[in-house]
């Protein structure tokens, strides 16, 4: 997957995810405003996506690094029916919700011409006077033609595939405890639920070809790197399993903890170089035997 796409944004953005982050933020599978916002998109509408936009204060909109006028990004979205859309599909990848504030991490794909594109971008809202209003958006400048992947897709990511950096040595430890009992090995999968080949990969361990393999051989535990890409850098380095090539980045541990495989070159970084046929040779090499 590469960086988050939180990496080198701007301070307002900054300061809108700190004041978000004092906020007693719960992991949610779903957010109604953001239906809104779809159907909006899909009708071309752009009335209607103005009216989901804060003004007062106004709504800090990024493409990149780069801010862009309210009006521009009303327009990219409105756009796309007249463009010759004929496909939309928002996939939610991560949803922290606050009492009266929401952030959410997107995969936008559509169809056009023929062709598939996609892009990443992440919303923060927050609950007004007049209803639930985004206050800050920052995306891909552009749609780009998504590559072919070889590995499952999930129809609808888990947005709790990753749990709170914080909960990881315990989650390792409870992952160590069980495989302990059940004669299995542990897989450590490094990344962040704003990562979609982390989605893939965990929806291909899932998947009918894969299920039965990996529930009878291995314990899977999930380390939340953050949304920066800092956080359990060093339960990592202890592991041996290096994250400067991206994410997915697996581990493989005996119940005792003792590493029996690390990733050192961004063998699962990306679901469009690997397929099937590599990652059962992963599970069937690593399992334990006898």
């Amino acid at each position: 997957m590469g960086i988050p796409l939180l990496t080198n944004m701007k301070l307002a953005w900054i300061a809108i995810t700190f004041w978000f982050s004092q906020a007693a933020a719960l992991p949610q599978s779903s957010f109604a405003p953001l239906d809104t916002w779809k159907m909006a998109v899909v009708n071309g509408d752009e009335g209607a996506l103005q009216k989901l936009y804060s003004t007062n204060p106004e709504a800090l909109t990024q493409t990149g690094k780069d801010r862009i006028a309210l009006k521009d990004e009303w327009s990219f979205w409105a756009q796309l029916k007249s463009g010759g859309m004929t496909q939309f599909n928002s996939r939610l990848l991560e949803i922290s919700k606050g009492k009266d504030n929401t952030q959410l991490v997107l995969r936008i794909s559509v169809t056009s011409g023929g062709a598939l594109k996609v892009l990443s971008m992440r919303q923060a809202w927050v609950q007004q006077a007049d209803g639930w209003k985004i206050v800050a958006s920052r995306r891909s400048a552009a749609f780009v033609d998504e590559q072919t992947r070889r590995l499952p897709q999930p129809a609808a990511p888990n947005v709790n595939l990753y749990s709170d950096p914080g909960e990881a040595q315990a989650e390792v430890q409870a992952a160590l405890a069980r495989a302990s009992r059940e004669g299995k090995r542990v897989i450590v999968i490094f990344g962040g639920n704003w990562c979609y080949d982390c989605h893939v990969l965990d929806a291909t361990f899932h998947s009918k070809a894969f299920a039965a393999l990996v529930d009878a051989n291995y314990v899977v535990v999930h380390i939340n790197i953050g949304d920066e890409g800092k956080d359990n850098n060093d339960l990592a380095a202890r592991l041996g399993v290096a994250l400067d090539k991206g994410v997915p980045s697996l581990g493989v541990l005996d119940p005792d903890g003792k590493v029996v495989y690390a990733q050192k070159e961004g063998e699962f970084e990306s679901t469009v170089k690997i397929g099937t046929a590599e990652v059962r040779a992963f599970l069937e090499k690593w399992r334990r035997k006898g």
